[in-house]
This record gives C-alpha cells, structure tokens and sequence, in this order.
C-alpha cells in the first residue's frame, strides 16, 4: 500500500498547473525567510545569535521546511476540491507544528525566551540546545507527513469542478 500510495501522490504532483508550481516556490521562500530571519540562519542585520553559531544541520533542515512548506501550502491552491480524506483536517494542524517545531529547532538556543525562563542560560545550552536536532527531525516528519495526507487528498477522490457549487469555483 505503501508504494501505490506514493506512485498516487506523484501523480497529485504532476497534474500541478505552473501557477500552483509558482505559487509553491513562493511559499518555500517566505517560508524560509519567516524561519530563518528571526533565527538569524540567514544572516541579517536586525537578529542576531548571541554569540552561539548556526548549526551545521539548521540550514539543510531550513531548506527542507521551505520545500516542504511550500508544497504543503500549494496543496490548498483550489483546484477543483479535494477529497474528504481521514486525516487529511488535522494535516494543517500537524504542519503548522512542524513549522514552529523547526523555529525552535533552529533558533539559538539562549536567544528563545521561553527556552531561557524556563532552563536558564546554562539549561538551554546543556539540555535544550542537544534536543534540538531531534525537534528538526520530528518537524520534518509532521511536515512530511501533512504533505502526504494533502496529496493523498487530491487523487483519492477528485472532484470535478462542474459538481461544486457556482458560489465556490
């Protein structure tokens, strides 16, 4: 099932118009600027890092949220409907916390507030700043996994846009 499932959500991303494919582009970059100006991952002049560097794994796990992102918002392009698919109402609750998954994931660690009040300056180097990798890594699976649900939504039960009503095309 596992296989058919991903030959059905490539087929999903074929059928892609060009404007959706742009607007997708458009959404992995805001996406990436939205994460990673504050975090200071792409360098600016208005955050900074408190003198803790960026991670080596932070920039490639920025870039797969940006793509990921960014598909994940063009899945709610309208096109034609999608399908009431079991998940698929909880697949933009589940990439709205990966994307804020990968913000703490990526942050400094001494720069998060919440992370400071909570562990203090030498608690959130000793115990938040190890975790952080694995916050990457569970926010890109929820991404993943929301971009799975969406797409799988498309081709399971299409609905043609002659059956919706006049007030939603």
């Amino acid at each position: 099932m596992g296989t058919l499932a991903t030959v059905l959500e490539l087929e999903a991303l074929k059928s892609w118009t060009g404007w959706r494919w742009a607007f997708a582009l458009g959404m992995a970059a805001v996406s990436a600027l939205a994460i990673g100006l504050p975090t200071d991952v792409i360098p600016n002049p208005v955050f900074g890092r408190q003198g803790t560097p960026v991670e080596p794994w932070a920039v490639p796990v920025l870039a797969i949220t940006a793509l990921v992102s960014g598909l994940h918002f063009a899945t709610y392009v309208q096109t034609g409907g999608a399908a009431d698919v079991e998940g698929l109402d909880r697949s933009g609750r589940f990439g709205s916390v990966g994307g804020l998954l990968t913000f703490f994931a990526v942050g400094c660690p001494i720069c998060n507030k919440v992370v400071v009040i909570a562990l203090g300056t030498s608690g959130a180097l000793t115990w938040f700043a190890p975790v952080q990798p694995y916050l990457g890594l569970i926010a890109l699976g929820l991404l993943a996994w929301a971009l799975r649900v969406r797409l799988r939504g498309e081709v399971a039960c299409p609905v043609d846009a002659a059956d919706q009503p006049v007030g939603s095309r």
